[in-house]
């Protein structure tokens, strides 16, 4: 089933009352994944991504019955998780600040960035990433890793598409300046 007939097929089953626990719960079991991981790229700590998660899935209980159909279920869904994480690291603030010095990576003699193991190399581009302003991070993770177009993009954090094409623009260039320093 493609994502168009799930989404389709979610929306049918919630808002007819003697399916909607059915509808949620498959709304639930497609989107828990990436979900948790777009969460956990802005909140970091697993502990903390589980709060947050838990409270895009009541908010989407609530809320589903207002989806408009004007983006795909999907984009609405990012847009309530990427809102929510916002509001939990604005109530936590001094709690959130994490010393990127934490990450740690493994002292191998060599700085080619072609010598270095999946392992290391994943930790030296979450170490970048944390160094980045908010906004260029939000743009970026959400077009490197979850493949978003910019229009989707644009509909989850706001902002123009030329704004957001430079901001990710931006990032990579900061990214790789600091992984080419490691």
């Amino acid at each position: 089933m493609h994502d168009k007939e799930i989404e389709e097929e979610i929306l049918s089953l919630f808002n007819d009352e003697k399916t909607k626990k059915e509808g949620f719960t498959l709304l639930v079991n497609h989107f828990k994944k990436s979900i948790y991981f777009q969460i956990r790229r802005i909140v970091i700590s697993h502990e903390n991504t589980d709060d947050v998660v838990q409270e895009v899935f009541i908010k989407c209980w609530n809320k589903l019955n207002t989806f408009n159909g004007k983006s795909k279920l999907s984009t609405w869904i990012y847009r309530v998780a990427y809102n929510e994480a916002i509001q939990w690291i604005r109530k936590n603030r001094k709690e959130y600040h994490l010393n990127i010095s934490e990450i740690q990576t493994n002292n191998q003699p060599t700085t080619n960035i072609f010598h270095k193991d999946a392992e290391e190399i994943t930790k030296l581009l979450e170490k970048a990433i944390l160094q980045l302003p908010e906004k260029q991070k939000m743009v970026f993770q959400l077009k490197y890793f979850e493949d978003l177009t910019y229009k989707e993009i644009q509909i989850i954090t706001g902002g123009s598409i030329g704004g957001l094409k430079a901001n990710y623009h931006h990032a990579v260039t900061k990214i790789e300046k600091l992984l080419s320093r490691d």
